[in-house]
């Protein structure tokens, strides 16, 4: 059976060389691990636009400016995602866990992939390619 694709606008927020993460909530798909915050693409919006309202939503900030990182699709055992990851460096307000979620600042080498949903694994990839070099 062909499983529906969720779209997913993430994103990964940066201060410095320091990037933002929140912890899902235990009894959520792939709970109690690490992510970059975002949510699903409505009907009708745009990554960007779906990424601003997520964001707004759940950390607490204006995005002013995202630019596109990358796509990925990722086949978990019981959903597919894509997502349409964004590079947010300009925004607005201090991000925290607005809907009660644990949340902080951690630098790349605190990143662990054993901590983060398997489809992040090359988002923190990516991550350390561009913010190393």
């Amino acid at each position: 059976m062909v499983q529906a694709v969720v779209n997913v606008a993430v994103g990964v927020v940066i201060r410095d060389r320091s990037v933002f993460v929140c912890k899902r909530a235990k009894d959520a798909h792939q709970g109690d691990l690490w992510e970059f915050p975002g949510g699903k693409v409505e009907s009708g919006e745009t990554d960007t636009q779906a990424l601003s309202r997520e964001l707004a939503e759940e950390i607490g900030i204006q995005v002013k400016r995202a630019v596109p990182l990358m796509t990925l699709r990722h086949d978990y055992t019981d959903k597919a995602v894509c997502l349409h990851v964004q590079l947010v460096r300009d925004f607005s307000g201090e991000p925290h866990g607005k809907e009660g979620q644990p949340s902080a600042w951690r630098t790349l080498d605190e990143l662990k992939p054993e901590d983060f949903p398997a489809a992040n694994v090359a988002i923190i990839d990516k991550l350390k390619q561009i913010l190393t070099n």
